[in-house]
């Protein structure tokens, strides 16, 4: 097992890491998604789970990968959190990415046809956020705030990163986000998180595994 795996292991779900700070890291998100309820902009909301339900997926298969080699896992957070779920998962990127579908949905073009440097706007947001995004995670493996165990995973490969860490969740927010009524947006988001609670279930309540 490397050290920041062990590291991470040593605090995993230890709820003595408790900082208060994540009260009004949890009433920020609420205020959030409350305000784009209160003006019935249910295109951003579903967006914004969608993109949140995406995340717990990869979280999931990350824990999964630690469990199945057990030497590290694809990325991990070893420490300075108020709580962490899963080995790469704390709670301070729980709350960031449970917005970050809103935020990110914010940007959209109503025309959803318009074009971007010559690329559908919707693929074009999707590519530079995923890029965004992978650009602050190397930033924060360089202060050891997210790590890298495996050398197919890390800032000389952010082409993996960009594709199975990001991207997807862009375009499935973005898919949600623009399908044309409520009910699919519905099932669709519902189909996810069941889909993840499934997993939560059986691997983590049933098998210890995550």
């Amino acid at each position: 097992m490397t050290e920041f795996a062990a590291q991470a292991l040593s605090i995993l779900r230890d709820g003595s890491q408790f900082q208060w700070y994540v009260i009004p890291l949890f009433a920020f998100v609420v205020y959030v998604y409350a305000v784009e309820v209160e003006r019935k902009n249910w295109d951003l909301v579903f967006a914004g789970l969608a993109f949140w339900g995406m995340d717990w997926f990869n979280e999931i298969w990350n824990s999964l990968v630690f469990h199945f080699n057990g030497r590290a896992p694809v990325w991990g957070a070893p420490g300075g959190t108020a709580y962490l779920i899963f080995i790469g998962l704390n709670i301070e990127i729980m709350f960031m990415f449970a917005v970050a579908g809103v935020a990110f949905g914010k940007m959209l073009p109503e025309d959803k046809k318009m074009k971007i440097f010559g690329i559908p706007n919707r693929i074009a947001i999707a590519v530079g956020g995923a890029a965004f995004c992978v650009f602050v995670e190397v930033l924060l493996n360089a202060v050891d705030a997210l790590t890298w165990d495996w050398p197919w995973w890390d800032a000389n490969s952010p082409w993996l990163i960009f594709l199975f860490g990001y991207l997807h969740f862009f375009l499935v927010s973005f898919w949600v986000h623009d399908m044309d009524n409520l009910k699919k947006k519905l099932y669709t988001v519902g189909g996810i998180f069941l889909f993840d609670l499934i997993l939560i279930v059986i691997f983590g309540v049933i098998l210890g595994w995550l």
